[in-house]
C-alpha cells in the first residue's frame, strides 16, 4: 500500500519560511517522479513544483519560481518544499503527490496523493 504522509505546515506570517516534508512508503520512491500541488480556499487544485525521479530536473509554477525549492532524499524515502518569502496567497492546503510522467509545463500525472497539509500565512 502506497502512502504519503505530509509534515511541516502550519501558520507563519507574510515574509517568513517554511519547509513542507512528504515521506513515501509502499513503492519504489527512487524511480518515481514527486510533485507538490496546493488547494485554495475556493479554488482549484494547481501545480506547484515537480522533481524528476533522479532530482535532475526540476519544474515550478510560475507563481512561486524563485520562493520555492523542490528537493529529495532518495536515501530517506522524503521529498522536501523549501517556501521562502511567503505571501498571503500561498495560503492552502499542500498536497504531495507521486507518479511516472511529468507532461508539458512540469506537471505531474499523480498516480497517489498525500492526505495534504495546510499553510496559513498571514498578513
Amino acid at each position: 500500500q502506497v502512502q504519503l504522509v505530509e509534515s511541516g505546515g502550519g501558520l507563519v506570517q507574510a515574509g517568513g519560511s517554511l519547509r513542507l516534508s512528504c515521506a513515501v512508503s509502499g513503492r519504489t520512491f527512487s524511480t518515481y517522479a514527486m510533485g507538490w500541488l496546493r488547494q485554495a480556499p475556493g479554488k482549484e487544485r494547481e501545480f506547484v513544483a515537480t522533481i524528476s525521479w533522479s532530482g535532475g530536473r526540476t519544474y515550478y509554477a510560475e507563481s512561486v519560481k524563485g520562493r520555492f525549492t523542490i528537493s529529495r532524499d532518495n536515501a530517506k524515502n522524503t521529498v522536501y518544499l523549501q517556501m521562502n518569502s511567503l505571501k498571503p496567497e500561498d495560503t492552502a492546503v499542500y498536497y504531495c503527490a507521486t507518479g511516472r510522467t511529468v507532461v508539458a509545463g512540469g506537471s505531474l500525472l499523480v498516480d497517489y496523493w498525500g492526505k495534504g497539509i495546510l499553510v496559513t500565512v498571514s498578513s
